[in-house]
């Protein structure tokens, strides 16, 4: 799965980018990612609940809320009762993450927990019963174009391990400098769902760029 992140899109013209990646067919999305922050939990100002509001009028493509704030507890029910289909809080910041992940399915989305690249995702394996999806940032959170982190695959190995054997249940996602030339190692370690944004919103056709990056994953995946 491919899931384009609008922080690498032009602000100025939000519908229009998603629906570029919205058109039927192979060049089409499988969800939006949407990056929350509140220049508090992460030293960046992006955009919150009005947007995303805005947005789920224009697109039927799934949203993939990612806030990168303090006290989701409180905030993120909100983003899942505008409609959201995948709601990620951060680990390190919910004070009760077993509770929200219960506030966020009783208001109508998934609940996704975050990890930092430094994290460790052993401290959290018994909350994460309670998810449906990891994301394992594969940059520290904050801006968009950063370096890929490869250290944070062995994350993704245990998970997928964990999946795999029935002891969770969720949809791997990564985020964090992923392109052309970093999704096939996150592919083979066992990656489902691959945010990407200037990979995406970098090309001159950004739904031909989720193809291309949709069937390099496929590839590696079946490769391996």
């Amino acid at each position: 799965m491919i899931a384009p992140s609008i922080l690498s899109a032009d602000f100025a013209r939000l519908g229009e980018e998603v629906a570029a990646v919205a058109r039927d067919g192979e060049t089409r999305a499988d969800w939006v990612h949407v990056d929350v922050m509140d220049n508090h939990f992460v030293p960046n100002l992006t955009l919150g609940l009005p947007v995303v509001e805005s947005l789920q009028k224009v697109t039927d493509v799934p949203l993939d809320c990612h806030l990168m704030i303090e006290n989701p507890d409180k905030w993120a029910p909100g983003y899942a009762e505008a409609g959201a289909y995948n709601v990620t809080v951060h680990a390190e910041a919910a004070h009760d993450p077993v509770m929200l992940a219960k506030n966020l399915r009783a208001a109508g989305a998934k609940a996704g927990l975050s990890v930092k690249p430094g994290t460790p995702l052993e401290d959290h394996l018994e909350t994460l019963k309670h998810y449906d999806t990891l994301l394992i940032m594969s940059v520290e959170p904050g801006f968009g174009g950063q370096s890929f982190i490869p250290d944070v695959l062995e994350k993704v190995r245990t998970a997928r391990r964990l999946v795999d054997t029935g002891h969770l249940t969720l949809v791997v996602e990564i985020d964090g400098g992923i392109n052309a030339d970093t999704i096939e190692q996150a592919a083979e370690a066992g990656v489902d769902c691959f945010v990407a944004g200037s990979a995406v919103y970098g090309a001159e056709d950004p739904g031909r760029a989720v193809a291309a990056l949709r069937d390099q994953a496929a590839g590696a995946r079946s490769a391996h």
